[in-house]
């Protein structure tokens, strides 16, 4: 295994093809120019074998070793960045209004194409590498973790393990942190419209008014967590958005919902989608009103295999300062999940210091962060496809 020490001069380069990627960020499938980006370096690298147009914008390029056959594991980065109006001020601040990379998406592109240079350059394994440069985390069901999947990609290039990184705010620079099993959090939608009979604002008792019933409904799905689950277990029911009359003196036919679901437990996904429904239903039917309702179940939860995860914490800790492996699950999602949920793998969270949160238009990523992502890429490939590992696998 190789120290971080290995890896940084690679740092200068790498923080330059980061800060591009910031500059000129791209929304959900539509990374053309990002992809264009990532096919012209991994070319310049030597790599021959790059597979593009995969749900659209995704790539896969292939690095065989030199130490005879191996399995072939795949190393995932995303992408896409969000419709964010940057507030950073930074030199390499967004040139696009209202899109920026705020949730660290051009630090994995650039992380992973550094590991793609050593390991082009480096080819002391055996097996191959499968490098994933996925479009459209970000976006609502289908995402671009699910069009890879279906596309096929795993099965075409026979990948048996998948492993992804994500930067985390609050975590120091240099340390890492993750778990085995659930990481991350499931992300289900639901939709609610309240039917009731709309009329003038003066005369409610000529009317059934659903804006009172909806914020029933709001209520009533707060006790879901707070009396119907075990407080031991992890569950979010938020409501987001709601709307009704666009007018002072108009009591509206319907009202309308929306919220988000996530949990850690596929019973509690279950029991979420059955109870959601049930409450709203009695809860409308007791005022008189109607429910039209839709659940939505979009990405599932993300699930570290107990033996690819061994593999990732050694990884972390050769090139690490400090390693967690036992951080609390997050109820944020993570569309890598349907590669998990397809291959066992792992995700590992890479610290990015006292950085903005994701999401938010002051986020930035950490460039010192660089050299500890890329040599954990390098040092997880040792530890997957190196002499023993690979021995093991075959027996």
């Amino acid at each position: 295994m190789l120290q971080v020490e290995h890896f940084r001069h690679l740092q200068a380069e790498v923080t330059d093809w980061r800060r591009h990627l910031h500059r000129n960020p791209e929304l959900d499938f539509a990374v053309y120019e990002t992809a264009r980006f990532v096919t012209e370096k991994l070319a310049s690298f030597g790599v021959n074998h790059i597979e593009t147009r995969i749900a659209e914008t995704g790539i896969v390029a292939i690095i065989q070793g030199q130490g005879g056959l191996g399995p072939t594991i795949g190393l995932r980065a995303d992408m896409d960045a969000l419709p964010i109006q940057e507030s950073t001020g930074k030199p390499w601040s967004s040139q696009f209004d209202g899109k920026m990379h705020a949730c660290g998406h051009d630090g994995h592109t650039a992380m992973l194409l550094g590991a793609a240079k050593y390991l082009a350059s480096n080819r002391d394994f055996k097996g191959s590498v499968a490098l994933i440069f996925q479009p459209a985390e970000e976006v609502e069901l289908p995402s671009g973790g699910f069009k890879m999947v279906e596309d096929g990609f795993l099965d075409r290039f026979n990948i048996e393990r998948v492993y992804g990184m994500h930067n985390w705010p609050g975590i120091a620079v240099g340390e890492f942190g993750l778990r085995a099993g659930s990481l991350m959090a499931s992300q289900d939608d639901f939709d609610i419209v309240v039917r009731g009979k709309g009329g003038h604002a003066a005369a409610p008792h000529l009317t059934v008014d659903p804006v009172p019933t909806a914020a029933q409904i709001v209520l009533g799905l707060q006790t879901l967590v707070s009396r119907s689950t075990d407080p031991l277990d992890a569950l979010v029911v938020s409501v987001t958005k709601q709307s009704a009359s666009f007018a002072y003196n108009v009591i509206a036919d319907q009202a309308e919902m929306a919220g988000t679901v996530r949990t850690l437990s596929p019973a509690l996904r279950d029991f979420a989608e059955r109870r959601i429904e049930e409450v709203a239903r009695c809860i409308a039917m007791a005022h008189g009103a109607e429910i039209d309702f839709r659940y939505r179940r979009s990405v599932p939860v993300t699930f570290n295999d107990a033996e690819a995860t061994k593999s990732a914490i050694q990884a972390a800790r050769s090139v690490g300062r400090a390693v967690d492996d036992q951080i609390k699950p997050v109820m944020g999602s993570e569309d890598f999940a349907y590669m998990l949920k397809a291959r066992p793998g792992a995700l590992v969270f890479l610290g990015n210091g006292s950085s903005a949160p994701v999401h938010n238009p002051a986020y930035d990523f950490d460039d010192e962060a660089i050299p500890y992502g890329i040599g954990y890429w390098v040092n997880l490939v040792k530890s997957e496809l190196g002499d023993e590992r690979v021995l093991l696998t075959r027996q």
